[in-house]
């Protein structure tokens, strides 16, 4: 079952790091907003007080009744702004409307102390206003009147003043965030910068590349980290030594008897004339042979799969020397083999390790394909990589058997000699260079296998020269 995806440590930290300071700021800008609320109502709360005992200076007792000094200036005053209109309302008795632009809700909390305002909060045409009340009294001693003045006022300025300096306030601790974000992400960066360094190390390195690794300047949390991984790789490297001597040991041991085997059963191949004699002492050769083969593939691949020492070769001069090496057994053959290509191609490469290659991708190729057929070696660069070919025009493979070509031990062909890990090898060794190995069929028939390898700068374009002809040591036509 698959495990769900999981969020990196950088990641983590910057979200354990940020989103309380994106909550903080939320919540600061919320009480920023309330405060802003409070001291705009306590602003307007002012204001009204003034207003209404200004409003009340101008309503005059006059014995009985009441004279009104309110002027049109005053008025335009009060309402001045359409969209935060201020009421006002006189009433006399409390409640019943004597003067004013709006009829105003009374106060719920009863009568009122004379003299003082009392501010309280009412619906008015369904939007809240703040609302001040003031009660005074007048009229005779016998018969006592009290007049009630009231300013209300919307709660618009007292939002509109809130929003103002909130926005005042968190732009700039917006930007401040902003900043801090960033500093936070670079401190993130610079403190998991050993991590890094510690990956780079490790994906850079070869499969086998089980050296400890170097710790540089970091905190004691990523040294403990590395002593651990030195210590694993430590025991792997002793493992997969001891792995490595044993097989070799093996290879080494057996390498003898099989050869003192052959050695005997060609001697008495040659000293007895009994047919069926012959015929068992083919088999135990042909046996010992194959044995042997397998033995030294074996030895090749594990020497193949240990640490390249790469160093500059030239790929073309080595292809064209293996291919001569190979000449002879081309033409017992009947096989064709030729080379093509560039003249010089520099690559960081293992020579010993290339040359088993190359070796056992001929050596392939003359096993399985027939006699009369056209074997060719080619090279040349391209795109920063080298391109190293052996194609032939044999039977070749379906395209089922092409996924299993660089399988270890297996064989698409009964025919004996071969033990299954040629290609296996080769394909090893193009992943040590830090190369590939492909497959392809040719068109009508063969077989193509490529080695993709990483060049050395950049080389001229390609020539590409002829098959040799027959008479050439390297490209010799073997006659039927």
């Amino acid at each position: 079952m698959p495990h769900p995806p999981t969020l990196s440590l950088r990641r983590q930290l910057l979200l354990w790091l940020l989103l309380p300071q994106l909550v903080l700021w939320a919540g600061g800008g919320l009480l920023a907003y309330r405060i802003a609320l409070s001291y705009a109502e306590k602003g307007i709360d002012q204001s009204l007080t003034q207003s209404v005992r200004a409003l009340s200076r101008q309503v005059k007792p006059v014995g009985s009744g009441l004279l009104v000094d309110f002027p049109r200036a005053a008025q335009d005053v009060l309402e001045q702004d359409p969209k935060d209109r201020v009421s006002y309302m006189v009433s006399s008795p409390p409640g019943q409307f004597l003067l004013g632009n709006e009829q105003l809700p009374q106060p719920k909390e009863g009568p009122l102390r004379t003299g003082e305002p009392l501010l309280y909060r009412a619906m008015v045409e369904g939007k809240p206003q703040r609302i001040v009340a003031l009660d005074l009294s007048y009229g005779e001693a016998d018969a006592p009147q009290t007049l009630r003045v009231q300013v209300g006022k919307s709660f618009a300025v007292q939002q509109r003043i809130a929003r103002e300096l909130v926005a005042d306030m968190l732009a700039p601790l917006l930007a401040l965030g902003v900043l801090l974000s960033l500093l936070v992400y670079g401190g993130i960066r610079r403190g998991l910068a050993p991590l890094t360094r510690l990956t780079a190390q490790l994906e850079h390195r070869s499969v086998n590349a089980l050296s400890p690794i170097g710790t540089t300047q970091a905190p004691s949390e990523v040294h403990a980290l590395v002593e651990a991984i030195n210590g694993l790789l430590d025991e792997v490297a002793r493992s997969v030594h001891q792995e490595k001597r044993f097989l070799n040991d093996a290879a080494h041991q057996l390498r003898t008897p099989l050869a003192g085997l052959i050695c005997q059963a060609e001697l008495a191949q040659q000293e007895t004339s009994d047919p069926p004699l012959k015929l068992r002492l083919n088999k135990v050769l042909t046996g010992a042979e194959r044995s042997a083969h397998l033995v030294h593939q074996l030895l090749t691949l594990a020497r193949s799969e240990s640490q390249v020492r790469l160093q500059q070769l030239d790929l073309a001069s080595l292809a064209r020397d293996v291919a001569r090496e190979w000449t002879p057994r081309a033409i017992s053959a009947g096989i064709d083999l030729g080379f093509e290509g560039e003249e010089h191609l520099v690559i960081d490469g293992d020579e010993l390790q290339l040359r088993e290659a190359m070796a056992n991708l001929i050596d392939n190729a003359l096993r399985y394909t027939e006699r009369g057929c056209t074997l060719t070696v080619r090279v040349w660069g391209a795109a920063q990589a080298a391109h190293l070919v052996v194609e032939d025009n044999g039977p070749g493979l379906s395209p089922d058997e092409l996924t299993h070509v660089f399988q270890r031990f297996w064989r698409a062909s009964t025919r004996p000699g071969g033990c299954g890990l040629g290609l296996a090898i080769v394909q090893e060794i193009a992943h040590r260079h830090g190369g590939q190995a492909r497959v392809t069929r040719r068109s009508p028939q063969g077989l193509c296998i490529e080695l993709v390898l990483p060049m050395v700068g950049h080389q001229e374009k390609p020539v590409a020269l002829s098959a040799m002809s027959a008479s050439s040591p390297l490209n010799p036509l073997s006659e039927a």
